[in-house]
């Protein structure tokens, strides 16, 4: 099913979304790596697992693992692939739990995001490795708004205009890459 979304999410409406799902989401996102993840998570384990301090409010946001090469002359932003999201596998499950709605990147996920996800009506994306110039094209505008030392791996608030993902994991526990392979499985 193609959806168009707003972000950040509104109500409930990451829990209607399935593995499988195509997605056009316009909005505000933000980017985080695992410097920024690793720093945000030292400032929780300090405030208690309060989000005092953090420089993003989590509750129905969306993460996109991605660090931009530097943007030529009239574009918002230079190349924006997704990073490997199992490198933030340690620091999703509390993030989900503070409100965290999405997360894009690439790649599997570990038993412990799946269990967070599904416990907080989120959803993981996948947006397609190699195409970072292409999904740039998606981006309106890029601002850093915290960790400006980390350079490409500092938080950015992007404003998305039809920023293409696919639904890999939804909040029933799908999983688009386990459930890919056996649809492809030769019976032996």
């Amino acid at each position: 099913m193609e959806r168009h979304i707003r972000v950040p999410f509104q109500g409930k409406e990451a829990a209607t979304l399935q593995a499988g799902d195509f997605v056009y989401l316009t909005g505000t996102i933000y980017t985080a790596r695992d410097a920024a993840h690793k720093r945000m998570y030292d400032m929780l384990q300090e405030n208690g697992f309060s989000q005092r301090g953090l420089p993003l409010d989590l509750e129905n946001n969306v993460i996109y693992y991605m660090g931009p090469s530097p943007a030529r002359p009239g574009r918002a932003i230079g190349s924006a692939g997704p990073t490997t999201a199992s490198r933030m596998d340690k620091y999703a499950p509390v993030l989900l739990d503070l409100g965290l709605k999405g997360m894009i990147g690439k790649g599997r996920r570990n038993q412990a995001v799946k269990e967070a996800v599904v416990r907080n009506g989120a959803v993981y994306f996948a947006a397609i490795g190699g195409a970072g110039a292409l999904l740039s094209r998606a981006i309106q505008s890029s601002e850093v708004i915290a960790y400006d030392d980390l350079g490409t791996e500092a938080i950015r608030r992007l404003e998305v205009k039809e920023f293409p993902v696919i639904v890999v994991m939804d909040c029933c526990g799908n999983d688009l890459y386990e459930t890919a392979v056996e649809e492809y499985r030769i019976p032996i």
